[in-house]
């Protein structure tokens, strides 16, 4: 990726970017291909000349065939999903070392265009969950061309080395060749937006490849580029081998820097042909863990621990990416801090797809994510339980294609206030307590099992509880379109909003609330005005998500 700062001017209604970099391009090319734009720490991912929200959609990893497509896109209506997350695997394109075979991408292509979808490419090569399954027989079945890494004892592990350069070469080739079918066929249409290279990168069970290269490379000084971007965590040399530097981290951190260059490699050869952004995702590891590896995650992954190091080497690749099956509302809301840096843009291209990860939809959104993307939507005949739902039909889709089908109508809109610093988000807590966001001059409540009418201090000795809300499932995304002015949308939550700041000991009221949406031109339509008992008790959010446009006033 190149090194370009933009920013971000409006004027009499027009967007315009002005770039700061001698590499920037002129604004005509660079309108040609989606990119990725930097402002104060924020980011938008440019689509068609506008920033763009990916209401995002992963399918399992088997249904990157022709055939198996009729299973991916019911799935996709029925999620109002306006991008599909699907893999290329090697093994698929070049069956047959040098001969390439594309058939599949170009149905892909044409029937996302049909479907009215845009495409985020998953590039299964080298390594797909650290394993090299998705790569050819001729490449996974010659470990002499194609060496795997190796224990202290010399043992092969199932992982293929990152030093291995026949396969780097061999997949860079093939990588190469896909980006250049890609430029032939989609330059124009800018069907696909993304491109994901490798997935889930690093070793589990092996911290290291203790190969005969590897080793060699261990022993030499850190590279300054790695030393100028990631401090150690423990006072030794400033400079010097990987060992004297970093002690324990040090097998970790040159596994990062080992599979980084690689990956490095792989991106820069891609984008010199068509220069679409690309990014990596890596299974976690513990958000609040900062010990040295103890075979607990995958090493070498880009964990965030580790971001600075694929920053340093990997240029090329546009950030780095959390996928996330732990449920826990503390563990996920540090993940996203750890990863939404005002280097790194927060992306999450991969989430369990299970009913109590749908109130995160809101939390993603609402910090100005460009993308989201439950996994495992298709209606094929598998399940990924206990990671993800046990369902398989429109059940497990249902409750995501309910708050797409609120933001997709405004989903520009979306992108471009959070490209603006205006939005928020909130998801229920295991805890189940009310939680405050502090916007410009106000301050938002929002609680949980409510019940539409009423306070709580009201009924006492009420037992019931509002219907559906056994386990958290709450959540509300916030966007302050003006300085009074808010869309709101939310499920299974109240809101009240109050003054603070400059409004802070005014009175204030519900000006106007209307229920509505938007239209394709991006214009307000105004379907109902709520109020009387629909606001008393704050905006009481119930289990249907609405789209809704508050004006608040003081006197």
């Amino acid at each position: 990726m190149k090194n370009i700062t933009f920013r971000f001017l409006v004027s009499i209604g027009i967007i315009t970017l002005v770039a700061t970099s001698v590499c920037a391009k002129p604004v005509k090319a660079a309108a040609e291909l989606p990119q990725l734009l930097q402002q104060d720490g924020r980011y938008a991912l440019m689509v068609d000349g506008a920033p763009f929200v990916m209401l995002g959609a992963q399918v399992h990893n088997s249904s990157n065939y022709p055939q198996a497509l009729k299973k991916v896109w019911p799935a996709i209506k029925d999620m109002n999903a306006n991008t599909v997350e699907i893999p290329v695997a090697w093994e698929q394109i070049e069956p047959v070392e040098g001969k390439f075979d594309f058939s599949y991408v170009d149905t892909l292509l044409a029937q996302a265009r049909q479907n009215k979808v845009r495409l985020v490419l998953l590039w299964f090569g080298t390594w797909k969950n650290t394993n090299p399954q998705y790569s050819p027989a001729w490449v996974k079945l010659d470990n002499a061309r194609f060496p795997r890494m190796v224990n202290k004892d010399g043992k092969p592990s199932y992982c293929l080395s990152p030093f291995g350069e026949e396969t780097l070469k061999a997949d860079k080739k093939a990588f190469v060749a896909l980006m250049s079918h890609l430029k032939k066929i989609d330059q124009a249409h800018h069907t696909v937006i993304l491109i994901q290279v490798e997935n889930e990168v690093g070793t589990y069970g092996l911290v290291r490849d203790f190969g005969v290269k590897a080793q060699a490379a261990f022993n030499q000084p850190v590279p300054q580029l790695v030393l100028d971007h990631k401090k150690s965590l423990v006072p030794l040399a400033a400079t010097g081998t990987w060992s004297e530097v970093y002690g324990e981290y040090a097998d970790q951190y040159f596994h990062t820097y080992a599979i980084a260059t690689y990956i490095e490699e792989i991106a820069k050869a891609g984008r010199a042909v068509l220069d679409l952004p690309m990014y990596i995702n890596n299974a976690l590891r513990d958000p609040f863990d900062t010990a040295p590896w103890k075979d607990n995650f995958a090493s070498g992954g880009p964990t965030y621990d580790v971001i600075d190091i694929y920053k340093a080497i990997a240029p090329h690749i546009s950030f780095s990416a959390p996928d996330i099956y732990g449920p826990e509302s503390a563990k996920f809301t540090a993940t996203l801090d750890r990863f939404q840096r005002p280097d790194n843009p927060l992306v999450l291209p991969e989430m369990s797809n299970a009913a109590e990860y749908v109130r995160y939809t809101y939390l993603v959104l609402g910090r100005g994510a460009l993308g989201f993307a439950p996994f495992g939507i298709d209606y094929a005949d598998y399940s990924n339980f206990p990671l993800g739902s046990k369902l398989t039909d429109k059940t497990m889709v249902a409750p995501f294609g309910k708050i797409y089908a609120a933001f997709r109508p405004m989903a520009r809109q979306w992108a471009k206030w959070a490209f603006e610093g205006r939005t928020y988000g909130v998801a229920e807590s295991d805890a189940r307590t009310a939680q405050t966001i502090a916007l410009k001059n106000w301050k938002a409540t929002v609680s949980f099992r409510e019940w539409q009418f009423g306070e709580k201090a009201w009924f006492p000795n009420l037992k019931d509880l509002p219907a559906n809300t056994e386990q958290p499932n709450g959540g509300v995304a916030f966007a302050q379109t003006g300085d009074n002015e808010f869309i709101i949308v939310g499920q299974h939550a109240r809101v009240k909003i109050d003054g603070a700041a400059a409004n802070a000991g005014k009175a204030s009221l519900w000006a106007r609330v209307e229920e509505g949406h938007f239209d394709p031109s991006g214009k307000w339509v105004m379907e109902r005005v709520w109020n009387g008992d629909q606001v008393d008790y704050g905006l009481n959010l119930t289990g249907n998500p609405v789209v809704l446009k508050v004006t608040m006033g003081t006197y």
